[in-house]
């Protein structure tokens, strides 16, 4: 998938040799200062990952894959500005938190845009482009998990069209009773 987006970049999907620009832009993410409520693992636990693992990752999430797809905006002289990934879940499995997966769908994961491209409609952007991947796909929704407390996530996500579902899912490493919420855009 390849598109022009008005601006100073393109939206696409990775390749599966781009795996270093891959770990860049992952570490860029986990040192942002909302990092620790929007991501799962911490700079810390990626840092010190042996290339193999960014090879793997990256090559299981690039163009022509079909269980999920790592998507880019690359701007000028190749500099990646902001990222997602839309994971397949097939009906009938179990998802990552333990609850079944009742419909075919896409979860999106590692949103990431730099500081100084925030607000220029990227975001948007890489929304649309993972939303075409999806529902070319066959996906019936396609959903996230945002913290309560990531206002500026929360916004960015219903300007992409995603709305609360009214499902809530436990924080991960959190207190008995936090949890986070879905938000999904159906197809």
């Amino acid at each position: 998938m390849s598109a022009s987006v008005p601006g100073d970049y393109v939206i696409r999907s990775i390749r599966a040799d781009e795996w270093p620009a891959v770990k860049e832009l992952r570490l860029r993410a986990l040192r942002d200062p909302l990092a620790h409520l929007a991501f799962l693992k911490t700079y810390d636990d990626a840092v010190g990952r042996p290339d193999s693992y960014w090879q793997e990752r990256t090559a299981k999430a690039a163009e022509g894959a079909v269980g999920a797809q790592q998507i880019v905006a690359e701007g000028p002289e190749g500099l990646w500005l902001g990222s997602l990934t839309v994971l397949v879940e097939e009906a009938g499995t179990t998802d990552w938190a333990g609850f079944p997966v009742e419909r075919r769908q896409g979860h999106v994961v590692g949103v990431f845009v730099r500081r100084e491209w925030r607000g220029s409609g990227l975001t948007k952007a890489l929304f649309d482009a993972g939303l075409e991947w999806s529902w070319a796909r066959g996906l019936e929704r396609v959903r996230l998990i945002v913290h309560p407390d990531n206002g500026r996530a929360q916004a960015a996500y219903r300007k992409a069209g995603f709305a609360p579902s009214g499902r809530t899912v436990p924080l991960e490493g959190g207190e008995p009773g936090e949890v986070e919420l879905e938000f999904a855009v159906e197809r």
